[in-house]
């Protein structure tokens, strides 16, 4: 496998890939087996390797069983820790429903399709058919589809029903809380910050709590974009329409509002504590 920012590594080399989400092509009868098509960190692939395939191949494009095979072996949709009226009043049932059986599946469902189609292009180009053009051309669609089953898959997490012990920043996240209040000055502080953040984006995206290191920063993403580099994403706030808009309707400030109410403090203790391997082992989980 090649990817870009992999000089001076070998072809085959599993470390090659750089800390940015990206496309990468594979020598085709490996790329379903072997390869991560989203990478995580130097020498680390964000999801865990994928089952090999070969005693196993993947039966023809097009076929009941190809779908049933990408289905089951590739990426699918991450089990909520949690029922979908659980995290009532702040987000109804009717929206989590929709957001994680419709619209985090269909993020899911369209990885799979694209991936399968990079590999059918990359397998052209190394049959000397030349299809670069089609590669480049499915890398926005592998960008933006994986990093919204990246973003969900986090976003889940680190959520939890109002008035559990893990909502309660002050019980699960006693390390967070002190690194907040030295970067803030205090949670409400905080809060106040990261809520101007949220509902400054225009149009649609994410807000995050990242640590680079030690530090803490409020950072935005555009539409799928994943947190990148060698930040650690604590938690994220998902601000597109289909996370409000039925409950809330126009009303973004009084959904940022609410939100705090069900943030997963022990999640993001955890991710804090840990690091970018560590926030990320929900996706591996949902391999």
């Amino acid at each position: 496998c090649r990817a870009a920012g992999a000089a001076g590594r070998g072809a085959d080399d599993p470390r090659r890939c750089g800390s940015q989400l990206r496309a990468i092509s594979c020598h085709p009868s490996r790329f379903f087996s072997s390869c991560a098509i989203l990478t995580l960190s130097p020498g680390a692939s964000l999801f865990a390797p994928l089952p090999n395939r070969a005693a196993d191949p993947l039966p023809p494009p097009g076929t009941a069983a190809r779908t049933a095979a990408m289905s089951a072996g590739v990426y699918r949709l991450p089990a909520l820790p949690y029922a979908y009226d659980a995290l009532e009043p702040s987000i109804s049932a009717q929206i989590m429903e929709l957001h994680h059986g419709k619209h985090h599946q269909a993020y899911v469902a369209n990885l799979n399709s694209a991936l399968e189609t990079y590999a059918a292009a990359a397998a052209a180009a190394a049959a000397a058919a030349r299809d670069i053009a089609g590669q480049v051309a499915l890398q926005g669609a592998i960008r933006f589809h994986g990093g919204g089953h990246i973003n969900h898959s986090l976003f889940w997490e680190n959520l939890a029903p109002a008035g559990s012990p893990a909502a309660d920043p002050h019980a699960s996240a006693a390390t967070l809380l002190a690194a907040v209040a030295r970067t803030w000055g205090g949670l409400d502080e905080f809060k106040r910050a990261f809520a101007a953040a949220l509902l400054g984006l225009q149009g649609s995206g994410w807000g995050w709590l990242v640590a680079d290191g030690p530090a803490l920063r409020i950072v935005t993403t555009k539409d799928q974009d994943p947190v990148g580099g060698a930040e650690v994403p604590i938690f994220g706030v998902d601000m597109w329409e289909h996370a409000y808009y039925l409950q809330y309707l126009n009303g973004k400030a009084a959904y940022v509002d609410n939100i705090w109410k069900v943030i997963n403090w022990k999640t993001a203790e955890a991710r804090f504590r840990g690091g970018r391997d560590d926030a990320f082992k929900v996706l591996r989980a949902a391999m």
